[in-house]
């Protein structure tokens, strides 16, 4: 996982102050095109927008860019889609680390069994997956976290071909994250694409 500066940032957009887990970072490439920066690694000047996509989107139409940048850049109206894209794309390779590690389960009765029991940290559930199966694991999700005073969050963000390339396996609509280091760091990545889409767990 990329080491985090945790010195604060200021987002060109709404001029608030935040530590760099809350913000994306953007600079200016080879070719006067600004570029995000996901990982906080890439040198030069950057420039910092609360990580959501409506923030990006905003800033583009606003043309923050350049300014902040102190430079003449072009940002794509698109940005807010490739910022998605380079997000997608790291939680789907969590996930896939995750599974390597052993700290994930895949089938409906599986996930159910290992939420009952207090195993999971989270549920993944396809986005083209059926409302019913959706239903019966968030029910369980809940009931289990209030026995347990630990809350299990059902994360319907991925479709199932995603999440079937990416376990490495077909079909796959229901999948649990199971206690472990690769599986919070999957957790992390897809609070983050959530919370940039503007969406909530169920």
């Amino acid at each position: 996982m990329a080491e985090i500066n945790m010195v604060e940032r200021t987002c060109i957009l709404t001029r608030e102050v935040c530590s760099p887990e809350k913000l994306i970072r953007f600079v200016a490439g080879p070719d006067g095109i600004v570029v995000p920066d996901i990982k906080n690694k890439l040198p030069g000047r950057g420039v910092w927008v609360t990580a959501r996509r409506d923030m990006v989107d905003q800033a583009v139409k606003n043309k923050l860019f350049a300014r902040g940048l102190k430079t003449k850049v072009k940002a794509d109206d698109n940005l807010g889609q490739m910022v998605d894209e380079l997000l997608t794309q790291a939680a789907l390779g969590a996930l896939s680390f995750a599974k390597k590690a052993g700290e994930t389960l895949t089938g409906a009765g599986k996930v159910d069994e290992a939420v009952r029991l207090g195993k999971t940290i989270a549920i993944l559930h396809a986005s083209d997956g059926a409302e019913d199966g959706l239903r019966k694991l968030t029910q369980a999700a809940h009931a289990v976290g209030a026995i347990r005073k630990r809350k299990v969050n059902v994360w319907r963000i991925f479709s199932s071909d995603e999440m079937n390339m990416a376990l490495g396996a077909t079909n796959v609509i229901h999948a649990a994250l199971m206690k472990g280091g690769a599986s919070e760091n999957c957790l992390l990545r897809v609070a983050q694409l959530n919370e940039f889409r503007g969406m909530e767990p169920s």
